[in-house]
């Protein structure tokens, strides 16, 4: 029984390295380069570089209105 189950699960560990050996792979100095041009072609969209309105920001400070 025990011998059985190791086969089995030898057998899912290859078939798992096979999928993986399958894969399209992208250099890094790719990917770097395509993750840059994508930020710098979407960076006037980015509310953290160029900040958020306060007329659009929900989650601005309201104003307390208090009557003396």
């Amino acid at each position: 029984m025990l011998g059985s189950s190791r086969v089995a699960t030898m057998k899912q560990v290859v078939q798992q390295l096979w999928l993986e050996a399958k894969l399209n792979r992208v250099k890094v100095s790719q990917a770097a380069a395509d993750l840059k041009q994508f930020c710098l072609q979407n960076a006037q969209h980015d509310p953290l570089l160029t900040g958020v309105s306060s007329s659009t920001n929900p989650f601005r400070h309201q104003k307390v209105c208090s009557f003396l």
